[in-house]
């Protein structure tokens, strides 16, 4: 490469590290495979330094193009008034790295942020820019992401899908109050705009493939979004509200909840220091999963008597300790919605059942063979050979079992694997 190698790798240090604090970079979904002997695959790629469904450890490059930025948000470490090194790529730059970084095996594909310089029409075509780059001068067909510019215009968005895997772009907090308070400067709808955008092209597309097979694919990873969390003071109703918002009204790919960092002193926000319990990252992304793969509605789970998810327990069991009415089910008969329900049986574990199910009754035996947890499913379910395990107990009563059942589980493993070292 004909470049500063030192001035490059210092801008690598600041710009790798502004990047760390977006979460949503996945790119599961994408199908794309390699073509014309180019460069890289997208093919069943995962996130940065994640694994993939057969244990692969697989990584993007996570950059920002530059940590320049117009705007003031309070919440962010490039906003225009913090004290910090400034560095921009230009765009060659940006393909070099990316180019020379997959050679060596070390990437698998680009995830390409950037602070707002200019306006945002000018940095969207910027990003834009690089993937065009990558994808018509080094034919490579690796994963790439590209974050959406808040404020682009719909044209911008357009071509953006054409080259890039994934869009996103995040609306940060959760709620039209708590972003009018931090970040002044920006418009809700601003956001909203290239949401639609993304989702109008991508129904276009699928549309015009169905007709014309040469019709290129338009962002087959489709798009997500990700918000801040604890930064004001939402509750975990109003930040799954909008979630479920999201998924609903743009088919939203995924949304991703990241804990705020207090990064300077600033009275609107919460206290240096006070950073939020990585507990409550865990719980909003397992009501995630309960609303995308379990038929949770997420008035179920969070509404105006339960408001903000518990600490101690996953929502589940805390959805089924409130509805105990609805127990104890019958595992040879409840329906597929029912059983999705019941606290330790995962989905495969539903699709076991009914399958199994139709060749016998099944007993406790088999249940424990399924691989269910009978810890937590036993007080909510009866089956041909064991009868409702709960009885009288009250909800509080059942909950403290659990929880002491599972604290004796888990220290009776950690002997074991302490054992194995002795």
């Amino acid at each position: 490469m004909n470049m500063n190698y030192e001035r490059i790798k210092e801008k690598l240090e600041i710009l790798a590290d502004a990047a760390k604090y977006d979460v949503s970079c996945s790119s599961s979904g994408s199908k794309k495979t390699n073509k014309n002997k180019g460069l890289g695959d997208s093919s069943g790629m995962g996130i940065c330094h994640s694994y993939t469904e057969d244990g692969r450890c697989v990584s993007l490059l996570k950059i920002l193009l530059t940590n320049v930025c117009i705007f003031d948000c309070a919440y962010c470490v490039t906003r225009k008034s913090n004290d910090i090194k400034r560095a921009a790529f230009t765009v060659q730059e940006v393909v070099d790295l990316t180019i020379n970084f997959y050679r060596r095996n070390y990437i698998e594909g680009l995830f390409l942020s950037s602070g707002i310089f200019k306006s945002p029409d000018a940095t969207m075509e910027r990003l834009i820019r690089v993937a065009k780059k990558l994808r018509e001068e080094e034919n490579f067909n690796g994963y790439i992401h590209l974050k959406s510019i808040p404020g682009a215009s719909d044209e911008l968005m357009q071509e953006a899908g054409l080259y890039a895997d994934r869009l996103s772009v995040n609306i940060e907090i959760p709620t039209k109050a708590g972003l009018k308070l931090l970040a002044p400067d920006k418009d809700h709808k601003d956001f909203i705009q290239p949401m639609k955008a993304v989702q109008k092209s991508i129904q276009i597309y699928k549309s015009e493939k169905k007709l014309i097979k040469s019709t290129p694919i338009y962002a087959p990873a489709g798009q997500s979004t990700q918000m801040i969390v604890g930064a004001t003071g939402e509750s975990d109703r109003d930040i799954m509200y909008s979630a479920n918002f999201f998924y609903n009204k743009f088919s939203m790919k995924r949304v991703y909840y990241s804990g705020y960092i207090p990064v300077a002193e600033d009275s609107r926000l919460p206290a240096i220091g006070t950073e939020v319990p990585m507990m409550r990252e865990n719980r909003l992304y397992q009501t995630d999963w309960l609303l995308r793969f379990y038929g949770f509605d997420v008035r179920e789970i969070l509404n105006d008597t339960h408001q903000n998810l518990d600490m101690d327990i996953d929502p589940k069991l805390s959805w089924a300790l409130r509805n105990l009415d609805q127990f104890p089910i019958d595992i040879n008969r409840a329906d597929k919605r029912m059983l999705a329900r019941v606290p330790g049986i995962g989905m495969k574990s539903v699709g076991k059942i009914l399958s199994a199910r139709r060749y016998r009754k099944l007993n406790w035996e088999h249940l424990k063979a399924i691989g269910i947890s009978m810890n937590r499913s036993k007080y909510f379910i009866t089956c041909d050979s064991r009868e409702f395990e709960s009885r009288d107990l009250t909800s509080s009563k059942i909950k403290d079992l659990i929880m002491i059942n599972s604290t004796s589980k888990y220290h009776k493993n950690f002997s074991n694997q302490l054992s194995l070292f002795s």
